[in-house]
């Protein structure tokens, strides 16, 4: 019998199997970060950590992974909305960084958009699927931000300096196959296999050498988790300080009405 231990915008599902899930739970919103999700990403996290079973499984139920920062929550703050992003950074960030210090192997599955802190949420898996049809875009620089969650560490890890450069500065986007041939992800599958595919790739790990697998992701995280720490920190500083300026301002609200009017 599965059981929830957690309600609202993230919750966590213990399979009987072994699996731990952890469920962004707000697809009429694309599962975007305001400080509300975030904080309840960042317990949610805590709180699996704590207790990971034998595998961990972060996927989104609904059309989108996640869609990263809420621009609207981000919007008309005033002098305010640096602290407020900087509030809801830190909390994506302890989230990025439990997860990324699991013992257990964690498995990510994206559907549809992974924009913005979404990348980062997506990226810090040990195995990473995607559906065909994600659409992985990073769009900071679109509304005049930064990187955060991670994604300014992972991409060039991943993918190379150059290709990171280009997805960062540029907003590319790349489908789930795109994403596998780049490197950026670990599988592409068709759409419909997604959920079931991520379900038994984490079930396989729960049924594997457990102590080999934990020893085998120990040395593939040596020295790593205090560098993604301290960057994480900069990412949080730098996001907030751009959120308060004029460019970004504009840039978020010009991108809201867009948004609005389609």
């Amino acid at each position: 019998m599965n059981t929830s231990t957690s309600t609202g915008p993230v919750r966590t599902v213990r399979h009987p199997e072994g699996v731990v899930e952890l469920r962004l739970a707000a697809p009429d919103r694309g599962n975007s970060l305001d400080l509300e999700t975030a904080e309840a990403l960042r317990d949610a996290a805590l709180e699996v950590a704590a207790d990971p079973g034998g595998a961990v499984l972060l996927r989104a139920p609904g059309g989108s992974f996640c869609v990263g920062g809420d621009l609207r929550a981000f919007t008309g703050r005033g002098t305010g909305t640096g602290a407020y992003v900087h509030a809801v950074a830190s909390a994506a960030h302890t989230a990025v960084q439990a997860l990324y210090d699991l013992p257990v192997p964690l498995v990510t599955a994206v559907r549809g958009a992974a924009a913005g802190g979404g990348i980062g949420l997506a990226l810090v898996g040990d195995i990473v699927l995607a559906a065909r049809s994600a659409r992985f875009r990073l769009a900071y620089t679109a509304v005049g931000l930064t990187p955060d969650c991670g994604a300014s560490w992972f991409l060039p890890r991943l993918v190379g300096p150059r290709r990171a450069a280009e997805l960062i500065l540029t907003n590319r986007v790349l489908t789930g196959d795109d994403a596998e041939r780049w490197g950026l992800v670990s599988r592409s599958v068709d759409d419909g296999e997604l959920d079931d595919t991520a379900r038994r790739t984490a079930a396989a790990l729960v049924a594997g050498a457990g102590d080999a697998l934990r020893a085998a992701k120990g040395l593939l995280r040596v020295g790593t988790g205090d560098d993604l720490r301290r960057h994480l920190a900069d990412e949080a500083r730098s996001i907030a300080a751009l959120a308060d300026g004029r460019e970004a301002q504009e840039r978020m609200a010009s991108f809201l009405s867009a948004k609005s009017v389609s």
